[in-house]
């Protein structure tokens, strides 16, 4: 009998012990997902990461075998996507239009400005009432500012963006939800780059309608299609990296005094944070188009395939004391963002966004303490994106 895919939590910080105890016994098994199939599951770091990087396994979720999140997640993957779920070379010269906005010497010319919206989301915080949600105060509005005004999206319109994300996001609502949520960013997105084509403007939607969309390189559906994922994910990830680093460090503060001594933090720490609360706690899925022998297992053509990365960051083959937090720890080939050509577009502003948040936070809020027990948080165990609804927070 497979074992069901996902197992329970019993930590709200560290991955199923299920999973676990998969990595040591069984590290590629197959496992049982909502309609009954039997995918691959991978807990190993190195098979992980080498699925990851290989063209055989595909990530287009229209092909047969493709083990989907759920039926709204399979509904929804029935047409032309984003190039996140498109195999090359389609995928390369969709995501090359876009390399150069997230480089690091441009996400860091960026820091300033993250360290102003922090500055102003934490006045706002401070002068209103305790105990406050630090996702709706905080981690959620800092990188949903951040993407709007990388993208050129007026962030008066968040509450409908953010709304819109989450409904896309959650296969618990539905196929039409998901779909109707779809199509009502696809509307709004479209409309904004219509704009650009009479009035341009030097933002990422801008440079798309002048340098991709006028020039014919990019078709105006691939360009809604990228303005969704990047508004999507440019904040709905970041936001609950931010909101799950944070309870975890106020959980355990002698961590925390990382981020509120003088001087930046050490990157590491960031990577580290990432390594040990990886969010894609569903997996990356994957279907073989040829059969692969992994190790002692050949996967067939058509077989589905979860990457389990949260685990596999937590590999002992790979990471020295694997559930210890070291801040110190480098190298640190973590796979939260994924691997190989996939490798999550956004990684370096995604790390400067945490960075600056919880420094920004910790130092301005040096005895900022959880207002809830930590079984009372509202833990997204039922969603893709693992993370928080609501932190209740208090400070002296």
């Amino acid at each position: 009998m497979s074992d069901v895919f996902p197992p329970p939590r019993a930590c709200p910080y560290t991955p199923p012990s299920r999973l676990t105890e998969l990595q040591r016994e069984a590290p590629i098994t197959r496992v049982r997902i909502w309609d009954g199939s039997t995918p691959w599951l991978l807990t190993r770091y190195a098979d992980v990461r080498a699925v990851l990087a290989d063209r055989r396994f595909s990530v287009d979720p229209t092909r047969p075998g493709y083990p989907a999140r759920g039926p709204a997640s399979r509904g929804r993957r029935t047409g032309r996507g984003s190039f996140i779920s498109m195999d090359g070379p389609e995928h390369t010269r969709l995501r090359r239009m876009l390399i150069s906005e997230f480089t690091v010497r441009r996400v860091e010319a960026l820091r300033p400005a993250i360290e102003r919206i922090a500055a102003g989301l934490l006045d706002e915080l401070t002068a209103g009432p305790q105990p406050a949600d630090l996702v709706g105060r905080y981690a959620l509005p800092l990188p949903s500012i951040v993407i709007s005004e990388l993208l050129g999206v007026p962030y008066e319109d968040h509450a409908f963006f953010e709304n819109r994300a989450r409904a896309m996001l959650d296969d618990s609502a539905g196929g039409a939800a998901n779909r109707a949520a779809t199509t009502e960013l696809a509307r709004y997105l479209g409309t904004l780059l219509h704009r650009r084509s009479t009035h341009p403007t030097d933002d990422l939607l801008g440079r798309l309608s002048a340098e991709q969309i006028a020039t014919g390189a990019l078709s105006r559906a691939d360009a809604v299609a990228t303005a969704i994922l990047l508004l999507v994910a440019g904040h709905e990830t970041t936001a609950n990296q931010i909101a799950l680093s944070t309870a975890f460090l106020l959980d355990n503060p002698q961590h925390a005094n990382a981020f509120r001594g003088p001087g930046d933090p050490p990157s590491t720490a960031v990577d580290e944070l990432l390594r040990l609360l990886t969010i894609t706690h569903f997996g990356r899925r994957r279907v073989a188009t040829e059969d692969v022998a992994l190790g002692d297992v050949t996967i067939r053509a058509g077989e589905g395939v979860i990457a389990a990365a949260d685990v596999a960051n937590r590999d002992p083959g790979e990471f020295a004391d694997p559930d210890e937090v070291d801040f110190g720890r480098s190298p640190n080939h973590h796979l939260a963002f994924g691997h190989g050509e996939h490798l999550c577009l956004g990684h370096h502003l995604a790390r400067l966004e945490l960075q600056v948040a919880l420094t920004a936070l910790l130092r301005r809020l040096p005895r900022l303490r959880l207002a809830v027990p930590t079984g009372e948080l509202p833990f997204r165990h039922a969603h893709p994106i693992y993370g928080i609804d609501r932190v209740p927070v208090a400070w002296d």
